[in-house]
């Protein structure tokens, strides 16, 4: 749960290793040639994402250029590249990013890609921009345990349920990451059409939000919320599709509610600075390879960026599947070029609601 503490804990902890680094005379090194030894530090969400991610993209890359391995780490978090791009102490090769984060601080805080030699035919638009690759589409559907609403007559079956705490008591649980929806969710719930969502009315979306403040869990990342929903601290959640198959995988009996669905496309991005650019470059048009989509579709059940990979899933990611039979409701892709206009806006008023 994101508290005042651990949130400040968090900042103190990023700058901290930053002054440190400075005070050490630590800059960015000099560009390493992508053609010898290289290190490539690799920043996604941890968990049984990032095993995926080291399974699919990074051992068969290694064994295809064994002079490149992979250093792993986790969470990615924007404010920490911005730290390190400003103190000159880049640290970070490829970090997991929205796009939208990547679009609007392309050239400052990222730095710009050449993906002309990718095959674009079979991606699905948006996959690649001028500083990001994508490399899966994230939905991040409401679901609930089933065994807190055991009789299905009588369980939420509507996104306007989620925030309904009179007639569906219980504890929620909502990832803060922008990507998982929760700026589109309350607007949803409140009325608005998933056509009309964009431009996002934010005020109106964190009123909601305080509707359902005092039963929310408002978890940092999406371990955190796998977590709870595992330990039963939490009855309904709007959790990434990724997480809940690991979760359906250990037992955890899930019924996700197939009403309208928020879904964003992950991407990587390179930050500004450093060292091993060109490697990164090199290493990233791999991540839409149709081998590498299907495998992380099979173990995450993410939906493909690249239309061309056969996945061949099981039942449990079956039924997390966005864009698959499972799905009787509507999706909404979220507008990358709106968040590319304003993330940094909306980013700083999310979290100082959640610091209120």
């Amino acid at each position: 749960m994101v508290t005042r503490t651990s949130r400040g804990l968090a900042t103190i902890s990023a700058i901290t290793a930053v002054a440190l680094l400075a005070a050490c005379g630590g800059e960015t090194a000099s560009a390493t040639d992508p053609d010898g030894p290289v290190k490539l530090t690799f920043v996604a969400y941890g968990g049984v994402g990032q095993e995926a991610m080291i399974q699919h993209y990074q051992k068969p890359y290694t064994a295809a250029n064994p002079n490149v391995t992979f250093v792993n780490s986790s969470p990615p978090d924007v404010a920490q590249v911005k730290a390190q791009v400003q103190s000159n102490s880049v640290l970070w090769d490829v970090v997991a990013v929205a796009p939208a984060a990547a679009t609007q601080n392309c050239g400052t805080l990222f730095e710009k890609l050449d993906f002309s030699a990718v095959d674009k035919k079979d991606l699905v638009e948006g996959t690649i921009g001028e500083c990001y690759i994508g490399n899966f589409i994230n939905a991040s559907p409401f679901a609930y345990r089933t065994e807190a609403f055991p009789d299905a007559s009588k369980a939420p079956k509507t996104i306007a349920d989620f925030f309904d705490i009179q007639k569906f008591p219980g504890r929620r649980g909502i990832l803060t990451n922008i990507q998982n929806g929760i700026l589109e969710y309350p607007l949803l719930a409140d009325g608005v059409a998933p056509k009309d969502l964009y431009p996002l009315d934010v005020d109106r979306s964190l009123k909601k939000l305080d509707s359902i403040r005092d039963v929310t869990t408002f978890a940092p990342n999406v371990g955190a919320l796998q977590q709870a929903v595992g330990s039963k601290q939490v009855d309904m959640f709007l959790l990434a599709d990724s997480r809940l198959v690991p979760l359906m995988d250990e037992g955890t009996d899930v019924t996700v509610v197939w009403d309208v669905t928020v879904a964003s496309i992950n991407a990587f991005a390179v930050p500004k600075g450093s060292a091993n650019v060109q490697a990164a470059q090199r290493f990233l048009p791999t991540v839409v390879s149709p081998e590498a989509v299907a495998g992380i579709s099979e173990a995450l059940g993410t939906a493909p960026v690249n239309l061309a990979a056969k996945s061949n899933l099981s039942q449990n990611a079956k039924k997390v599947e966005v864009y698959g039979p499972a799905n009787t409701g509507e999706t909404v892709l979220q507008d990358v070029g709106w968040y590319a206009t304003n993330f940094n806006e909306v980013t700083t008023k999310l979290t100082n609601w959640l610091a209120g």
